[in-house]
Parts: C-alpha cells; structure tokens; sequence
C-alpha cells in the first residue's frame, strides 16, 4: 500500500481488564485490576513506548451494568490521571467527565490542574448523560431530553473555555522587587449569566500550559455531530463498516467548514478492538475463547433496559424483535441504539450472536487477525479518508495493548503513517493543534485597535 504524507494518530482505550466483558475471566487475568493504580500506569508506560498520542478513560457517575458480569468499579480519571502524569512524560491524558452532572467551575478547575500536573499533557471527552439510574444519584427524578442535554452542554463549554481565559498568558508577574506577585487588571471576572449557568468567575488558578485541554466529544446522533463540529477538537467514534465511517467523517467535516472552522483541526477517531494473533486462525481462536466466556444472559437483561422492552419478549436463538423503539423515541445514546439494531438486522444476527459481537467493543468495529492484517485494515480507513487516527480498544490488557504496540506500531512506523519519536511535548502538539487564543486578551486588543 502506498505511503501517506499525513501521519496517523493512535490513542489507547483504556478499561481495567480489557474491553471484551469476559476478559477478566482468563487466567492471565489479575479481575482486581480496575482499582489498582499500578496497572494503569503500567498501561500508560506501554502506549507511550508506542509513542501513541495518549490514553484515554470512560466514565459516568452511575454504577454501569450488572455487577455480576465483569469488574464494575471506576476510579475517578481525573483523579487517576494525575497519579500517572507523574510517572509518564509524552503519553497524552484524556478522561470523559460529563456536563449533565458537575458544575463548570469545579470541572474547569479540575482539569486545569490536571494539564498543570502534567505539563500539558491533558483533554477533556465532553459527555451527556442518559439515564433515570443517572439522575437519581442526583436528586432528580429523570433526564432530560437528548436535545436540551447538548442545549446544556454547549453553555458548560462556554463557561469553562471563559474560565480557563480568565487569566491572561502574562497575568503572574513573580516580581520580587516590587511585591507583586500577579498582575490584578489581567485576571478578569467573566461574570456569565445563561440559561443554565450563572457563574462569576475568575478561576482560581493561572490560565495551563495548552491554554485550555484539548476538546473531545464522543457521540455520532445528530445533536452531537453538530456539537462536535462547533466544538470538538477530536471525536470518538463508533462505525461498523468502512462505508459508515466515510459517511460519518465526511459529514462531520462539512459541518466544521459550514460553521467556519478549519476541518483539520477536528481528528476524527473511530474505535478499534483488535484481537492479535500469530495467524488468522490463531486470532480467530483467541477471539472464540472470549466469547464462550460471555455470560449472555446479563447482556440480555441490558439490552431490554437500553431498549425499553420487557426481557421476556428477547430469545436469545432469534432475531431480535420487529416491534423496537425507534432512534426518535429514544433518550439515551441515540447513535449506538441505531448502530447496534443496523448490525443485528443488517447480518441477520440472533441476539446471542449479537452479544457475542458486542461483547468485545459494544459497537464498535472488531477485529481478529494478525498484526499485518490489523496494520491494513488501519491504513485502508485512513487513506481512504474515513479516519484520522483510531482509538485503539484492546480486548484483553495488558497483552493485547502490549501486541499492538510491538508488532503494529512497528508496521505502520515503516509504511510512513505512524511517528517513529515524540516530537513535541503536549496533547495538541500531538494532535498538531495550536494552543487556542485567550479570548479576552484577543477582544482587548480588538478595541485597542478600534
């Protein structure tokens, strides 16, 4: 395959024991693993040998999932990144924190704090919340609706981009001389009054190393591409089929331009689950152990929950029913409802070969089969012109992060798609964005001018 002048980027999906849901069930499994700091960091020093971009954590303040089917327990990410900021130098750090349920002064401070730990190394993946079991941990009796969520979420980054400028670049002076320590006229209430949030403002910490964390959104409906394209500096994901994923970019890219922005400044980032093996039929074995160790019948139950359908009315030796709700009647994750019900009527799928297929990614595209095979599949939706990069989703960690960064890193280091070193030190040079403009400082050089 010929050679792209373009360079990928590579980010590493992070989840405890692996995303396949059974994969805490081998026996190189440590099933305590989600709650140990030692193996994240561990994880993070192998996606920085790999020179990847950074890693990356879910999360949602709500315990996800039955119990019972694999290890539940989350440590707070941006608690989590911090410890390993520490103990790494490049890798970059990217944890979701959702704009249904925190404040954007605390969010906003957090995450500074974090991109100071870490020398600039920090991004924030902007989430809504679905859910009633959600909103109940806050005192509310149900969500609301997909649209007035992203409504929301569009003031929350408002505030928190004013927060984080709220300090001009050259506001702390340090003069010992003259006892002054910062200078008072360059930190700046914002005083915001909006339909959702009323916040004065300043933040009470200097404006970070990258101005403000790079912007992630993850979510493929039509209220979050339009929120992507507006705000997102990269986007997670999910597309099943090379087809689906030109669509989606090219999409994605158009809104950008419509709305003013430069499309290379948004990276477009489909999830992957590899599974690696010496051989195609070795891959293929790996992949059939995993999905002999699911336990269908707790993803029997979710899908009912997700889909709002009694549990009996699903047989897991048929095709799912004709009577499900449509995306529009949906309230959660609108996308990969859609994604999900296209992929079982689209193969013909029973449910249980369906959770059989989610079991690994939850959606998003799977793949057995060797390095090289991997490496092509890679390259075929980048300089197709589907992808900008992927987030790379390991099966089973740490061996399967630790196969991608050994053998596939390397192919497609030689094939001229991938960073062979770091060339600079934070997130956005990674991602090859410009560290944005205070907007306050841009707006009184404005009327200067004027």
């Amino acid at each position: 395959m010929s050679e792209s002048p373009k360079q990928l980027h590579l980010n590493a999906f992070l989840m405890s024991t692996g995303h396949h849901e059974a994969s805490w069930r081998l026996p190189e499994s440590d099933p305590y693993a989600n709650t140990k700091i030692d193996h994240y960091v561990n994880l993070a020093k192998i996606a920085e040998r790999g020179k990847l971009d950074s890693i990356f954590f879910a999360d949602s303040p709500v315990l996800f999932g039955d119990t019972g089917r694999r290890p539940s327990g989350k440590l707070d990410p941006t608690v989590l990144l911090t410890a390993i900021a520490v103990q790494t130098e490049r890798i970059g750090l990217i944890a979701t924190a959702s704009t249904s349920y925190n404040s954007p002064f605390n969010l906003a401070r957090r995450f500074a704090s974090v991109d100071w730990v870490s020398n600039g190394r920090v991004g924030w993946n902007i989430v809504t919340t679905a859910g009633a079991d959600a909103a109940r941990n806050f005192g509310l009796d149900d969500v609301p609706d997909h649209r007035l969520r992203y409504e929301k979420a569009g003031e929350f980054v408002e505030v928190a981009t004013k927060l984080w400028d709220s300090w001009a670049d050259d506001a702390v002076v340090a003069d010992k001389e003259s006892g002054v320590h910062t200078d008072p006229d360059k930190v700046r209430a914002i005083d915001h009054e909006g339909r959702f949030f009323k916040v004065a403002g300043p933040l009470n910490l200097p404006r970070s190393p990258q101005g403000y964390p790079v912007l992630v959104q993850a979510g493929s409906s039509e209220d979050g591409r339009e929120f992507a394209a507006r705000h997102a500096e990269a986007v997670f994901t999910a597309q099943q089929t090379i087809e689906d994923g030109l669509e989606f970019y090219t999409d994605l890219k158009r809104r950008a331009v419509v709305l003013g922005r430069d499309p290379e400044t948004i990276k477009i980032l489909p999830g992957i689950v590899p599974v690696i093996g010496d051989t195609e039929a070795h891959a293929r074995k790996l992949d059939a152990e995993l999905e002999r160790l699911i336990s269908p019948e707790y993803a029997k139950r979710q899908l009912a929950r997700v889909w709002g359908i009694p549990v009996e009315n699903l047989d897991l030796d048929s095709e799912l029913p004709e009577d499900l709700p449509s995306e529009d009647e949906i309230q959660g994750a609108k996308s990969r409802f859609t994604l999900i019900v296209n992929l079982a009527r689209r193969e013909r799928l029973t449910l249980r070969q369906l959770i059989g297929r989610l079991g690994g990614g939850r959606g998003h595209h799977t793949f057995a089969g060797t390095a090289e095979q991997v490496a092509d599949t890679i390259e075929e939706w980048f300089t197709r012109g589907a992808a900008d990069g992927f987030n790379i989703m390991p099966a089973v960690l740490p061996s399967g992060l630790d196969r991608f960064v050994d053998e596939v890193v390397p192919i497609l280091q030689q094939r001229g798609l991938f960073r062979t070193e770091y060339t600079e030190t934070t997130l956005r040079g990674h991602y090859g964005l410009t560290r944005p403009e205070n907007q306050f400082s841009a707006a009184a050089e404005l009327v200067v001018a004027g």
